[in-house]
């Protein structure tokens, strides 16, 4: 069965001007939807990432790190999930319940590729 990486990103603002209690009841959401995710067998990894901008590597001959990414959007990245689905319809019916869509966050929906080494 292909595999799906659910790319959530969202505008920290709206995290930052949560009450401390609104912010567990949300990440309460989130752990009930990932284990709602677990058993019905279609989860396979997610993390959140940190809170900080991160590193931008970029190369053609000499290779640059720099701050960032940075860009004209309020959204950043915030996290991912990789599931199971049969299709990107699939896929997008397992993410439309996910509590970032609730808290104004967007969800990319994008099919891996599997790797040789993945195919073993």
């Amino acid at each position: 069965m292909p595999s799906f990486m659910l790319l959530l990103y969202n505008d920290p603002a709206n995290w930052q001007n949560m009450s401390p209690e609104d912010a567990q009841k949300a990440l309460q959401k989130f752990m009930d939807w990932g284990s709602k995710l677990h058993s019905s067998g279609a989860h396979l990894a997610s993390h959140k990432l940190a809170d900080d901008a991160g590193k931008v590597m970029r190369g053609h001959g000499k290779v640059r790190v720099t701050d960032g990414p940075y860009s004209e959007t309020k959204e950043v990245l915030g996290g991912y999930y990789l599931i199971k689905a049969a299709n990107y319809n699939e896929a997008a019916e397992r993410a439309r319940d996910c509590p970032a869509l609730e808290y104004g966050g967007t969800i990319e929906v994008r099919q891996v590729d599997p790797m040789m080494d993945d195919a073993a």
